[in-house]
């Protein structure tokens, strides 16, 4: 009997991590390595992006229910499309750690953020969630510098103790999301995916254990 193809069952791959770690350059790499649809963060046409960098306290709701919106779309599509896929940004992410960290800082009003976490849980309930969160950790000195060497305006007035308070609720949502989704991280400070031949070897192959992995198992017919 031959084997299942590593990409016979549609996968769909999720990167989370904090601001300028890198997620887009592994969502390229796995797009060119595996054909795999790759859907990026809304970033060049959001109408609230500098907004918000300009002014947090103000532009705060509307920015994150801008995300929420768009990530629940976009992940309609593409497991409404059947193909593999991997998506930069998890929607879990907008509300457990951006959100959760400006309505923490002052930053959103409490009724804001209680009408956008109950709009977050209704429309989560309709999405099947990631076979895999790929998590791109590094320490928050690394990210400024990154984030600095891309050069994008809108983020030149980022504060570090920001930066700081992501990757401190990253790490603790990291702990956690695997009740939703398995988790795999990769420290990127020791694992360069940008030009490291090796280390992007070993990360494809792992995607086509997982999705190998997938293939293999008896699919469940919904019948609701």
């Amino acid at each position: 009997m031959s084997q299942p193809r590593p990409d016979a069952t549609p996968f769909y791959l999720a990167i989370a991590g904090n601001i300028g770690v890198g997620k887009t350059m592994v969502c390229d790499l796995v797009n060119e390595r595996l054909g795999w649809d790759a859907y990026y963060e809304p970033v060049v046409d959001n109408p609230y992006l500098d907004d918000f960098y300009a002014d947090m306290r103000r532009y705060s709701f509307h920015l994150q229910v801008f995300f929420l919106s768009k990530r629940f779309a976009l992940q309609r599509q593409l497991i409404e499309r059947g193909r593999s896929a991997v998506q930069d940004r998890t929607i879990y992410e907008d509300t457990e750690i951006f959100a959760r960290i400006l309505y923490r800082r002052g930053m959103m009003e409490e009724r804001d953020y209680h009408n956008y976490r109950d709009l977050f849980a209704e429309m989560v309930s309709y999405l099947r969630p990631p076979d895999l969160i790929l998590y791109l950790r590094a320490e928050p000195s690394t990210v400024v510098a990154r984030i600095a060497e891309r050069g994008r305006d809108m983020e030149k007035g980022i504060e570090e103790s920001y930066i700081r308070e992501l990757h401190e609720s990253y790490e603790a949502w990291a702990e956690n999301i695997p009740r939703i989704a398995p988790l795999h991280t990769i420290d990127t400070d020791r694992v360069d995916l940008k030009t490291d031949r090796g280390a992007q070897d070993e990360f494809i192959a792992l995607l086509r254990e997982h999705a190998a992995a997938k293939t293999a198992r008896p699919q469940v017919e919904d019948h609701a």
